[in-house]
């Protein structure tokens, strides 16, 4: 399942957009990301102070009158959560983004799912740990927050937790931490529980020509590992593309196929090493390179390709 995040006030565009009241600009951004496949969009407003405020609800009323859509409320402010929710029209199918493994934090963010039987993510990260750097210590969080969603019977499949995705260019190490991360949390739960990242996280701070390239390899190499959802740049159809030839498990060129085999290595435990390519393809290559860079193989550079 994928979550469209173009519509996020890190852009000062669109914060722009938002604070300013833009509708034009707002149905234009979110047309995109429909046409383009999503039907989940996240509504990302931050902390939503001075001119901000009240930004969820009138989003969420504008595009209840152009769309029919999910969606995902993405604040800091539980005041405007609170107020967004009443505000949808089928809260069962949204989802609050996000609480961490904080008891305080977790228990407001369970109340207002309760309440609505609405979508939870929850990311792997607390204030005392930080964000822990290894898979047994993330689980150990994950354990700490599904025994608080079942204390307050919210349905598993409502819940979905986030392994948490550094940048590879910073920590490149913290990659495949974060795709074992995602295997142990699909192995370890009965019933089981979903996983769901920020695809973007992985390229964050890279250079703009190599970010959707090592998406998409991410992208794949966490499908293999049993990944339910990701939070995607929806403008980048190649990404999207990705996502449906391992859905569909059709390929239609030589690329899909690479992804496709990326994919299947990690679905059966196998190593990347032993897949077949044309090695004068450049970009098949740059596939397997980038594959290589997540999984701590070969070292990252800005000009590894």
């Amino acid at each position: 399942m994928l979550i469209g995040e173009n519509l996020h006030i890190i852009s000062k565009k669109t914060k722009e957009a938002i604070a300013n009241r833009d509708c034009n600009y707002v149905l234009s951004n979110v047309k995109k990301q429909i046409d383009n496949g999503i039907t989940t969009i996240d509504l990302n407003i931050g902390p939503a102070k001075g001119n901000m405020q009240g930004s969820l609800v009138w989003l969420i009323e504008l595009l209840n009158k152009n769309y029919s859509l999910n969606y995902s409320l993405d604040t800091t402010n539980i005041d405007e959560m609170k107020e967004g929710f009443k505000a949808l029209n089928n809260p069962k199918d949204a989802f609050l983004n996000s609480t961490s493994a904080d008891e305080e934090k977790l228990n407001i963010a369970c109340e207002i799912v309760s309440k609505y039987e609405a979508n939870l993510i929850a990311l792997t990260m607390s204030a005392q740990t930080g964000i822990p750097k290894t898979p047994d210590e993330r689980i150990e969080l994950a354990f700490s927050i599904v025994e608080s969603t079942s204390e307050r019977e919210i349905n598993s499949d409502k819940v979905w937790i986030d392994p948490l995705i550094l940048p590879v260019c910073a920590a490149q190490e913290q990659a495949v931490v974060s795709l074992d991360t995602i295997r142990m949390i699909k192995e370890s739960f009965d019933p089981e529980v979903k996983t769901i990242i920020g695809l973007s996280n992985i390229s964050n701070g890279c250079p703009g020509e190599l970010r959707a390239d090592i998406n998409r390899a991410f992208l794949a190499l966490a499908l293999g590992c049993g990944l339910d959802g990701a939070i995607v740049d929806s403008f980048d159809t190649k990404v999207l593309e990705v996502y449906n030839v391992i859905k569909t498990k059709k390929a239609n060129n030589t690329l899909d196929e690479m992804y496709l085999k990326l994919y299947n290595a990690m679905l059966n435990f196998e190593d990347i090493e032993d897949i077949k390519y044309d090695k004068n393809d450049i970009e098949q290559h740059k596939i397997i390179r980038c594959a290589q860079i997540l999984l701590n193989r070969e070292i990252y550079s800005h000009s590894f390709v």
